[in-house]
């Protein structure tokens, strides 16, 4: 048989069901006399933490009580945001969640019978006790994020960079992976910055962020690393794959349409590229991209060069 799907919405305010068709209410005396007692003690425990996936965690345990449920999904497309807990079944009963029309995101909860109305009143309640929760770790997490990035062009910062360095680094070895990395810096930014302005330029390093992001995979990391330069971090790439990239990169920046009245602004970039040795740190990591980009700049530019 195939699954279902029930929608709703709640909002934060009024934490109250908008649905298109109106289901009918069970009498006040019907309710389970220990939701109130249930719904109390989950508020108590969603004050505990920021963090989105051990808030929905606790969520996602708490409602058992109240009734058994599957699995639960929570996705948010303007945060990138997307957790699932348990395991997938065919019925659902989702939910939009918003407060004063800001959309908090959508959670799905799963199980393999169908939720009767008597359970789907006794999660609504307790989906209630979520938002206000949910909207602060979603205002958290941008803060942390906001912290994070390079706020010219929406990188990672050099604080991001360190963070992630250490993390990557430790986990390559770990688990004996490759790791590797650029280090890419516009060419005559200095020359571009006297001649058209800052204002060009800052619209440059933006252009440029974009397109290296648009060059890679997600799990890839770009950063800004001062100025005109940008550090990238190659999970699981060994250095001949690196070097693909790294090319990819160059001629990709070298074929931007940038253009400023009507005029068509050339822009190119030196990468230096490098590949985690077996007895180096994260440091040692930069320094030797770092080199290689100074090599490709004395070679002449508008190149890749790759550490020995």
């Amino acid at each position: 048989m195939a699954g279902s799907v029930q929608g709703n919405t709640i909002d934060f305010d009024t934490a109250r069901l908008q649905v298109a068709q109106p289901r009918r209410r069970r009498a006040p005396s019907q309710t389970p006399r220990t939701l109130d007692s249930i719904r109390q003690h989950l508020v108590s425990l969603l004050q505990t933490s920021l963090e989105m996936e051990r808030l929905l965690g606790i969520f996602f345990q708490e409602i058992q009580q109240a009734c058994h449920v599957d699995a639960l999904t929570y996705q948010n497309g303007p945060a990138e945001l997307r957790v699932e807990l348990g395991q997938r079944a065919s019925h659902s009963a989702s939910y939009r969640l918003t407060h004063e029309s800001q959309y908090l995101g959508e959670l799905i909860l799963r199980r393999q019978q169908r939720f009767d109305e008597a359970e789907l009143e006794r999660l609504e309640t307790l989906i209630g006790a979520l938002l206000f929760p949910l909207r602060n770790a979603l205002l958290y997490r941008d803060a942390l994020r906001s912290a994070l990035r390079d706020g010219l062009t929406g990188t990672g910062n050099r604080v991001a960079l360190d963070k992630a360095l250490e993390r990557e680094v430790s986990m390559a070895k770990r688990h004996q992976q490759p790791l590797s990395a650029l280090m890419v810096d516009l060419d005559y930014f200095k020359k571009l910055n006297d001649t058209w302005g800052h204002q060009v330029g800052d619209e440059a390093l933006r252009s440029v962020a974009d397109s290296l992001k648009n060059s890679l995979r997600n799990i890839d990391m770009v950063f800004r690393y001062g100025g005109e330069e940008f550090f990238i971090l190659l999970t699981n790439t060994n250095r001949q794959d690196a070097l693909m990239v790294a090319e990819r990169v160059r001629r990709q920046i070298a074929e931007l349409q940038f253009r400023i009245n009507g005029d068509n602004i050339a822009l190119s970039a030196s990468v230096g590229c490098a590949a985690l040795l077996n007895h180096e740190n994260g440091n040692d990591l930069i320094q030797r991209a770092d080199q290689a980009l100074y090599q490709a700049k004395r070679n002449g530019r508008n190149q890749v060069c790759m550490a020995s």
